[in-house]
């Protein structure tokens, strides 16, 4: 996701200072983000000067305090486990000035959990982009307790910037709207694969073709990853105790056996 964001950041004029904990993450994240501009050349969508232009913009670093000195905005993409995500809001809360919007791109966390560790909670707010980043249009900014209507428009405005459409979520209820539709629909999916009632190919194409998704959920979920599913799925679980939001045993027992989805190789389909 952070490759993602940096990537249709980049293309949309930001200069941008990508982060991450050794030098192999960087380049691996680097290589991800020319490919996905080169698919875009070949297509048509920009040309060889613009994904020049855009590489170029984009610096990398292992050094946290150096990516974030004074920077505008700062959009944390770290795994999805509330304790990581508090002490890289702790960090940058201190590292960065006032000037700055601290933005996280968590999926399901209450963003008012996660600013609840810095100074200035005022300024933290919620930018959760989809993936693949570049493709998707939709981006669900959220606002915390104590978010600041400056800090929700400034994130609004950047978001639009990089060509999405923006939904605002009012209220940080774990799971904001579309990650909360999702799990639902995708808890189901996996009972009725789990109970044997259809496959997976046949509940997909009935969501596809009966609701005019683009993906089914179980597609999805390859995807994105089963284990981000169940990660998200037991946060709200969590947060509302309500049974429809539990993770059920066979997306656990995939995710606990390393069957992940695309990047793994297998999870609902083959990817090899």
């Amino acid at each position: 996701m952070g490759s993602g964001i940096a990537q249709v950041a980049a293309a949309a004029g930001y200069d941008v200072a990508l982060q991450d904990v050794n030098e192999e993450q960087l380049s691996r994240a680097l290589g991800d983000i020319e490919s996905s501009l080169r698919r875009l050349e070949k297509k048509g969508k920009v040309t060889a000067e613009q994904v020049g232009q855009a590489l170029a913009r984009i610096t990398t670093t292992t050094d946290l305090e150096e990516a974030a000195r004074g920077a505008d905005i700062v959009v944390e993409a770290v795994v999805e486990k509330l304790e990581i995500k508090q002490e890289v809001f702790r960090t940058l809360d201190r590292l960065c000035g006032p000037q700055t919007v601290l933005a996280t791109n968590t999926s399901a966390l209450p963003i008012t959990q996660i600013a609840a560790v810095t100074e200035h909670p005022e300024r933290v707010v919620g930018t959760h982009f989809f993936s693949p980043v570049p493709m998707m249009r939709l981006c669900e900014v959220v606002r915390g307790v104590k978010t600041s209507d400056e800090t929700l428009a400034r994130a609004t405005a950047f978001a639009e910037d990089l060509g999405k459409t923006c939904v605002v979520v009012n209220r940080d209820i774990a799971g904001f709207v579309t990650t909360r539709l999702i799990v639902a629909l995708s808890v189901e999916a996996v009972k009725l694969v789990e109970s044997g009632v259809a496959t997976a190919e046949d509940i997909d194409t009935a969501c596809r073709l009966g609701f005019g998704h683009a993906m089914g959920p179980l597609e999805t979920m390859d995807l994105t990853g089963i284990d981000v599913f169940v990660n998200a799925s037991r946060n709200i679980y969590t947060d509302t105790a309500d049974p429809k939001f539990h993770p059920p045993e066979l997306s656990v027992r995939k995710a606990a056996a390393g069957e992940l989805g695309r990047k793994s190789g297998k999870g609902w389909y083959d990817h090899s």
